[in-house]
């Protein structure tokens, strides 16, 4: 599949003076293809106890060493957080808690994707009131004056992370604040976090006119149980409609009243875990679905549902595969991916997702999904990469043409898109059901 002589007979950036570089034909909106990123959930358990991904993953005291680490692997732009729970202040913000963040940044030049609501909200604001999206509109705009008064353009939003997950997680099955636990409480916070990221957005543009927004959801395939024919309905309307809500609604297609558009969806980022392909389930946590399920559908279908629906640029916004089975994952989603590019989608990049490993939010143990993997060592977390994930990743790099590690000015040069649609049609991999 791979062909030897690739490399030799594609134009290699990162080997040529700068002032010999053709111009991009079909510049990329980010600096590289491969982006990765960082947990940073800061929400309310169901235990009630405020959980923080970064101090748990040590990424905060470890961020220099973490964004040192991407520079080495050619990747430009990192998903990070902003804490909203935490730089809440009576009367202002303390934008402390991202200071070691934007110190990495500055040093290794990486760009930072802002996810300015990870699943968190400051205590004793009620997400249904009319003051949960002018107070995020507030810590929107001051976030954005913050990030911008420190750190150099282009500059990249997240305004909330995963609308509809969130909605699930805190509106049906009551695993994080606000505990809610019914379809109807999780219809109106999706609505509300909706109402809230729109205003958020706006708020980001008054002070930064030029701010692309990533909006980040999960790709969902739901299939009826073969022994209840019954729920088929229930199971294609989370497919086809529910997956979509927040996005339509950002897009403006569904509740125009809240203000969405198709500038304000912007870039539609496609979360892709093989746990998103479930049979359904009428209470609770629908179940993954096995390997070779026949229920299962190529991951190259699934974008090609959110490009037909839209047509605004994507990325793959998070994905990974899980232990030993890393390198196959990213090796299956390139291949799914690329096939959707043949078709048509505009792909702007693939978010290696996370970074560093993180754990399991209901055991804690950690989920071996990262790069770099986390070893407990007298206290401190090590960050030992995981090299056969490397390995498959250089590969892919050079397969598209990428740079593998970053130079002194990595974004002087967008990523030339074209040279992906070529690498595409030249390798013409075939959407396959069994890809996870």
């Amino acid at each position: 599949m791979f062909a030897g002589h690739a490399a030799l007979r594609h134009w290699e950036p990162v080997h040529f003076d700068r002032h010999l570089i053709r111009m991009a034909t079909r510049p990329g909106i980010f600096p590289t293809f491969f982006l990765s990123g960082f947990e940073c959930s800061t929400f309310l358990w169901k235990d009630g106890r405020r959980r923080d991904l970064v101090d748990e993953t040590q990424h905060r005291e470890h961020a220099l060493e973490d964004y040192r680490l991407l520079r080495q692997l050619g990747i430009g732009v990192a998903r990070e957080g902003i804490p909203w729970p935490l730089v809440a202040r009576q009367g202002g913000f303390d934008f402390h808690w991202i200071e070691p963040m934007i110190a990495a940044c500055r040093e290794t030049k990486i760009l930072p994707l802002w996810d300015l609501c990870h699943y968190g909200y400051p205590d004793g604001l009620d997400p249904f009131s009319p003051d949960f999206s002018l107070r995020f509109e507030q810590y929107c705009e001051a976030a954005a004056r913050h990030v911008s008064t420190h750190l150099p353009g282009p500059y990249y939003f997240t305004p909330i992370n995963e609308i509809t997950f969130f909605a699930f997680c805190g509106g049906e099955w009551g695993w994080v604040a606000p505990y809610c636990k019914s379809r109807q409480e999780r219809e109106a916070l999706r609505e509300a976090l909706c109402l809230a990221a729109i205003r958020g957005v706006k708020a980001i543009r008054s002070v930064l006119p030029d701010a692309r927004m990533v909006h980040v959801d999960p790709l969902v395939q739901v299939i009826a149980p073969a022994d209840r024919p019954d729920l088929a309905e229930a199971a294609a309307h989370e497919t086809h409609v529910d997956t979509f809500r927040a996005w339509d609604i950002l897009y403006g297609k569904e509740r125009p009243e809240l203000g969405g558009a198709p500038d304000i969806l912007d870039i539609v980022g496609a979360n892709n875990y093989s746990f998103g392909q479930m049979e359904y389930r009428e209470q609770g946590p629908h179940k993954a679905l096995e390997p070779g399920h026949p229920g299962i559908e190529p991951l190259c279908v699934l974008l090609h549902r959110i490009w037909d629906r839209y047509k605004r640029p994507m990325i793959i916004g998070e994905t990974s595969g899980m232990s030993k089975g890393r390198p196959e994952w990213l090796r299956d989603v390139m291949q799914e991916s690329l096939a959707a590019v043949n078709r048509g989608m505009d792909l702007h990049g693939v978010c290696l997702f996370p970074a560093v490993d993180m754990p399991d939010w209901h055991t804690g143990e950690w989920l071996h999904n990262g790069i770099a993997d986390l070893v407990p060592d007298d206290g401190r977390l090590r960050r030992v990469p995981y090299q056969p994930y490397v390995d498959e990743l250089r590969r892919w790099q050079k397969e598209l043409n990428r740079v593998t590690s970053l130079d002194d000015d990595p974004h002087s040069d967008p990523v030339e898109l074209q040279e992906v649609i070529e690498a595409a049609r030249r390798l013409r991999p075939q959407p396959d059901a069994n890809w996870h």
